[in-house]
């Protein structure tokens, strides 16, 4: 992943801005089924070059821990793959939401 803005080649920075992403993904699902491509245009709209290869894990391993849930649907013959965000997803990302908040609220005092 690289941040087009400025080169980040930091493991703590990568490490954080890809937990800021997992919440991102969350918040989208929240307002509509998402998809990987879709997604990909959506970070690069805010400066980020994220790979598929870096993205679909993280969409793997939210449904797999319960915060999305998976919706193929069969668009022009293709199989496409929708992630809607679960009841336990809603909770995390309200959740995490305060906790960033009140972290990010300290950091530009």
């Amino acid at each position: 992943m690289t941040e087009k803005r400025n080169e980040l080649p930091d493991k703590l920075i990568r490490r954080f801005l890809l937990g800021i992403i997992n919440l991102h993904i969350l918040y989208h699902a929240r307002k509509e089924p998402i998809y990987g491509k879709e997604f990909k245009k959506e970070l690069e709209r805010h400066g980020y070059d994220i790979s598929f290869g870096t993205l679909y894990p993280i969409f793997h391993s939210l449904e797999e821990d319960g915060y999305l849930q998976l919706d193929e649907r069969n668009i022009n013959g293709k199989i496409r793959k929708y992630y809607s965000i679960t009841r336990k997803g809603e909770e995390i990302l309200d959740y995490s939401k305060d906790r960033v908040k009140e972290l990010f609220d300290e950091l530009f005092e």
